[in-house]
């Protein structure tokens, strides 16, 4: 843990580079973006990491770090949950990063540290307790725009908030709006998580563990068009699991 003074958050990406798709690539610099700046405008040291570094050096560059934001990307390689490719959908996969982040979500349970994670970010989260995914939601899923450019590709759905959750202290209602975009879901839920969110066609949009202060939600609380204050209710909440803990 860092010393005395500002605390240090590490905001670790799958890859910093998608030369391949510079339209996704440019979008990915304002969502990640955004979370850097509110979490600096709450008085953070953050640290901006890839995953694609590998294991041994995500892990050494984050043995200090007060907390973590795991937010999103790319589909997790269907193996590190027991599944084949071959899906609808299916994205190009980075299996360097998805082993480090794994490693990473698993040592943050395992040392109690603050984690919030972000779309791929929660299903990181899962995978790494041993759950699956629902590996594409269909062609009409309500929970991304297809066919479209990549800045219009999230959409605006209700999530039904468990009463009593950690979640519903941060956001304060029963129901929230959120922007989301993903075509996969938790399907078997890992060890020691509750689910704490769901969309209204049943599919999983938050989940929490019951013990470690890891909390993870499918939608983008980043994006521009997010409703004000669920970015900043959810890093915050991050701080204070810190002052629980201390």
């Amino acid at each position: 843990m860092s010393a005395s003074g500002a605390r240090s958050l590490a905001v670790v990406e799958a890859t910093r580079f998608r030369g391949h798709d510079p339209e996704y690539h440019a979008y990915v610099q304002i969502l990640v973006g955004t979370v850097i700046a509110e979490a600096r405008s709450q008085g953070w040291t953050v640290s901006r990491l890839a995953a694609d570094e590998g294991e041994e050096a995500l892990l050494a560059r984050t043995d200090a770090a007060d907390a973590v934001v795991i937010v999103g990307g790319e589909d997790i390689a269907p193996r590190f949950y027991g599944a084949t490719g071959g899906y609808a959908h299916e994205s190009r996969h980075l299996e360097v990063a998805d082993a480090a982040q794994l490693a990473l979500a698993r040592r943050a349970v395992e040392r109690r540290t603050p984690l919030l994670g972000i779309c791929r970010g929660l299903q990181i989260v899962n995978v790494a307790l041993g759950g699956t995914l629902v590996q594409d939601l269909g062609e009409h899923t309500p929970h991304v725009n297809r066919g479209v450019p990549i800045p219009e590709v999230l959409t605006t759905h209700p999530v039904l908030v468990e009463p009593g959750s950690r979640l519903s202290q941060l956001l304060g209602s029963a129901v929230v709006d959120v922007r989301s975009a993903h075509h996969q879901a938790v399907d078997v839920l890992g060890d020691g998580l509750v689910v704490t969110g769901r969309a209204p066609d049943g599919h999983v949009e938050a989940i929490e563990h019951a013990d470690a202060p890891v909390l993870a939600v499918q939608w983008h609380p980043e994006d521009v068009a997010a409703p004000a204050g669920q970015l900043s209710a959810l890093l915050g909440s991050l701080r204070a699991r810190i002052a629980v803990a201390a």
